[in-house]
């Protein structure tokens, strides 16, 4: 069982270090929505292709 404090610390670091960005879908993009959708770990395969754009363009060297 989480305590209270717990619960509180853990509110208090995922508002001091966690990032989040959202993406909105219009209807004509609703294809691209759905595959992204479709990935068994989509947050995982949307960091992917991050890193890859960032690899492609040498912002960033792989480790």
């Amino acid at each position: 069982m989480v305590t209270e404090a717990q619960r509180r610390a853990s509110a208090r670091y995922v508002k001091k270090s966690v990032r989040q960005v959202v993406a909105r879908f219009y209807p004509q993009a609703a294809e691209l929505y759905e595959w992204v959708r479709s990935q068994p770990r989509m947050g995982e395969y949307l960091r992917e292709l991050v890193r890859r754009d960032m690899e492609a363009t040498g912002r960033w060297a792989a480790s």
